[in-house]
């Protein structure tokens, strides 16, 4: 399969144009190589991903996270990276974060609610702290979270995939009362007003390989990287 028809399949869901200006997305090396056999998924690349890429025999690595830097003996395989535009995309890492926890999304139009990020659940009839900290903990047993004013019951929930503590302000903004997200730092959850779920970077955004994999599609194998987070949890 052409390996740009691939990369299209990928752009046409997540446009790399709406990519944060900072971000690093498309092809990290593009070899000369136009058709490929055999593609591996992974979240970031590192150098046990490309040794299992090669023991693979795969031509292509597809990953979430893109490379700042890129070692010179890493440029026999094309790498390619959907990151920013994939985290906004609709049904991309968040959207898959909240169907993975059970729940159904919030689609607000964009004068109501124009955040690229978040997105949002709303619980009719309420839920409580611990009743969501359960659910949230068949996706993460790392799970830890903060509830610095003993709030017990929830009414809006506002997810972001990956690191989202930032918009910790936002989802508040918006009339969240509390936030699932990863990499929550401590004095971020010091400060915070509103409950915040921390289910771990690696944990939240690894959902999203089976949904690249479904928008590739046929006409080219596809396999996982084995990889787990770099926490050990004793």
């Amino acid at each position: 399969m052409n390996k740009y028809e691939i990369t299209k399949r990928i752009e046409n869901f997540a446009s790399v144009e709406t990519a944060e200006s900072w971000d690093c997305v498309g092809f990290m090396v593009e070899t000369d190589k136009k058709d490929v056999s055999k593609v591996m998924l992974c979240l970031t690349v590192t150098e046990d991903i490309i040794h299992q890429a090669r023991e693979s025999s795969c031509d292509m690595i597809i990953a979430h996270h893109p490379l700042f830097y890129v070692p010179a003996d890493w440029a026999d395989i094309d790498i390619y990276s959907a990151h920013t535009n994939l985290d906004k995309a609709n049904g991309g890492t968040t959207d898959t974060l909240i169907k993975s926890s059970g729940f159904e999304v919030e689609i607000f139009p964009p004068k109501i609610y124009p955040h690229e990020f978040l997105r949002f659940v709303d619980f009719e009839n309420g839920i409580e702290v611990l009743d969501l900290a359960r659910k949230l903990q068949k996706i993460s047993p790392n799970l830890r979270y903060v509830n610095n004013h003993w709030q017990k019951v929830l009414k809006r929930a506002a997810f972001c995939a990956g690191s989202g503590s930032e918009f910790i302000g936002e989802a508040q903004d918006m009339g969240a009362d509390c936030l699932v997200t990863g990499d929550l730092k401590f004095h971020t959850a010091l400060d915070s007003e509103i409950v915040v779920f921390d289910i771990g970077h690696f944990e939240s955004e690894i959902l999203i390989l089976p949904v690249l994999k479904d928008i590739i599609g046929d006409g080219v194998e596809v396999v996982f990287a084995k990889e787990n987070s770099p926490f050990i949890t004793i």
